[in-house]
């Protein structure tokens, strides 16, 4: 098993992983999360620019050449009115091939990130969790992350 900087050759694994999660997440949700019908196709450039960037952390675990998750941190200022102390290391994209995955593969991922977030100066980790993900809620919770905040959602 290892992790290494996601490549062009991963993109497409990642953005499957990724629709995999869409389909999850709107179950959870279906209006908020709702699945765009073209994702895939619009993903592939997107996470293909992403590549590029010196500010962005995208990483995979692969387990006998086969990667069975990835995650995408950037960096984000606080909004002026907040001062945590430096940049906050945001993690959207973060995701495992299986739920039983979340303990180690997903667990591995993010002390990875959070390792290269203090070397890029982030004072903070904030990761997106959907609120019925439960496996990856709890390895959160056992790395000691806690809620900041919670998004309230309604049909119109």
């Amino acid at each position: 098993m290892s992790i290494r900087s996601a490549k062009d050759r991963d993109i497409a694994t990642i953005v499957e992983l990724a629709e995999q999660r869409r389909l999850q997440y709107q179950r959870y949700q279906p209006t908020f999360w709702r699945k765009a019908d073209d994702a895939r196709a619009k993903q592939i450039p997107f996470l293909t620019s992403l590549l590029q960037r010196k500010d962005v952390l995208m990483l995979v675990h692969e387990d006998a050449n086969q990667v069975d998750g990835f995650i995408v941190a950037d960096f984000v200022a606080a909004p002026p009115v907040y001062n945590p102390g430096g940049p906050t290391c945001r993690v959207d994209d973060f995701c495992v091939a299986e739920e039983n995955l979340w303990e180690n593969v997903g667990r591995e991922l993010l002390n990875e990130v959070l390792r290269l977030a203090k070397e890029h100066g982030a004072a903070q980790s904030v990761v997106v969790c959907g609120h019925l993900d439960q496996p990856k809620r709890s390895m959160l919770i056992e790395l000691g992350y806690t809620i900041a905040s919670e998004w309230h959602v309604r049909d119109l």
